[in-house]
């Protein structure tokens, strides 16, 4: 069936929380800045937007053909008499749609600041050694296939949507707010790059033993945790009324929600740190920030509060628990955390809608069935596009460039030209 079109009303009340969805990644690029080191800070802040604009380009240049919008034309398969949706069938270049206050624009609009915000995860693993024209490359591959092919599965009509009409599996996968589609697709691209790119020289030793970088600017950090809390507000409300169906009505209870999340999740990383290391760590918690911002999206729109809560205070004692088994045990150099705040948030933000009203008889499988989809095919995916692209252009820099600093090898100049900037790491005889 098609998409349910908006009321007048509701178009406009959606279109304007759709122009605060930058926000969040603003916030999420200041956060990338600030915990990395001070000679690569505006590389970052560079990058994040070199790829919100690759990523802009490429999803209205083919990615919205292959993702669509429900109703609309697309590729079906045959299977036990039931016609699975897989991909989308639109015109390149949004020709034939209309571009006003419609629900499909709408959904194109929200959909073009979404897939580069997916876009700007990456960026915090591969801080401080990825090139930025790799960068733009590996969102050019993410915003032109891997997130669209997704989404129309989730969004657009496709079979994980479909599972509750033809196996009775609920509601179908259920996510308002991009948990899987957004948080969890970026988060895999993210930790597919820390495979490909390797570990920054200096953090690891011969024996393997991590050595802490902490990041060069906490104010930055915290400062980004508030503009990400509104754009993810206004990501989960105009999610929800695009894609979950829900009533304006429903606006007071998704913020509500966002918030409580966020706030159990940070304030929850914050009581284990001061726990773990005798005073809360100001990087981690607004790592349970960001990472309660995430778990909500999916839900937001179907929570009761006190399960908001909940799922915030499990997220931020997971999160913590995450980054420390990535790093110490697996070896996996994450600056940012996007792994542990974006990948298993987002799954954990899925599983999530199990506990809310959207509660279905069969409608954990139907989730279950999203997480596999993201772990077997979505992670496979996007490591082999990236590991492609590697063969054809490395994506890592030099080894002088990481000596200098992004910003100097890069860019020319440094984020913070009055200061000089010594590393004791690069004293070392390199191996």
């Amino acid at each position: 069936m098609p998409i349910p079109s908006l009321s007048p009303n509701e178009a406009i009340i959606c279109f304007l929380l759709i122009l605060l969805v930058p926000l969040a990644g603003a916030g999420l690029a200041l956060v990338n800045s600030g915990l990395g080191r001070c000679r690569s800070a505006a590389h970052v802040m560079m990058s994040s937007l070199c790829v919100v604009g690759v990523s802009a380009l490429f999803y209205v240049a083919v990615g919205f053909s292959w993702q669509g919008v429900v109703g609309r034309s697309g590729h079906s398969i045959l299977m036990g008499a039931r016609p699975w949706n897989w991909i989308a069938a639109e015109p390149f270049l949004l020709r034939g749609l209309r571009l006003d206050l419609s629900t499909e624009s709408l959904v194109v609009l929200l959909q073009m600041f979404s897939v580069g915000l997916a876009a700007i995860i990456p960026l915090s693993a591969g801080s401080d050694r990825w090139r930025l024209g790799a960068a733009c490359a590996s969102s050019a591959l993410l915003a032109g296939w891997t997130y669209p092919l997704f989404a129309h599965w989730v969004w657009g009509g496709g079979w994980l949507s479909q599972l509750g009409a033809n196996c009775g599996l609920g509601r179908g996968l259920v996510d308002g707010g991009g948990a899987s589609t957004i948080q969890a697709v970026g988060g895999l691209t993210a930790l597919s790059i820390t495979w490909i790119l390797g570990p920054r020289r200096g953090k690891f030793s011969n024996d393997g033993i991590p050595a802490a970088i902490p990041g060069h600017n906490a104010i930055l950090v915290l400062a980004g945790c508030f503009a990400a809390w509104i754009g993810w507000i206004a990501l989960n409300s105009a999610g929800a009324l695009l894609f979950a169906g829900v009533m304006n009505q429903k606006l007071v209870l998704i913020t509500i929600n966002t918030t409580l999340s966020a706030v159990a999740s940070g304030l929850t990383t914050a009581i284990v740190t001061r726990v773990r290391f005798g005073r809360p760590d100001a990087s981690l918690t607004a790592n349970g920030w960001i990472g309660g911002l995430v778990v909500s999206s999916a839900a937001a729109a179907f929570l009761k509060p006190a399960a908001a809560i909940l799922i915030g205070t499990i997220s931020g004692a997971l999160i913590f628990f995450i980054i420390d088994l990535l790093e110490s045990r697996l070896a996996t150099d994450d600056p940012g955390g996007a792994v542990s705040v974006h990948a298993v948030g987002g799954i954990l933000g899925l599983l999530a809608v199990c506990v809310s009203d959207a509660q279905q008889s069969g409608q954990f499988l139907a989730q279950l069935a999203g997480v596999s989809t993201l772990l077997g095919f979505v992670l496979p995916l996007t490591y082999g596009l990236n590991w492609l692209l590697n063969k054809i252009y490395p994506q890592r820099v030099d080894q002088e460039g990481e000596r200098q600093g992004m910003d100097l090898y890069e860019l020319g100049a440094g984020a913070y030209p009055e200061f000089v900037v010594h590393s004791d790491e690069f004293s070392q005889r390199w191996n």
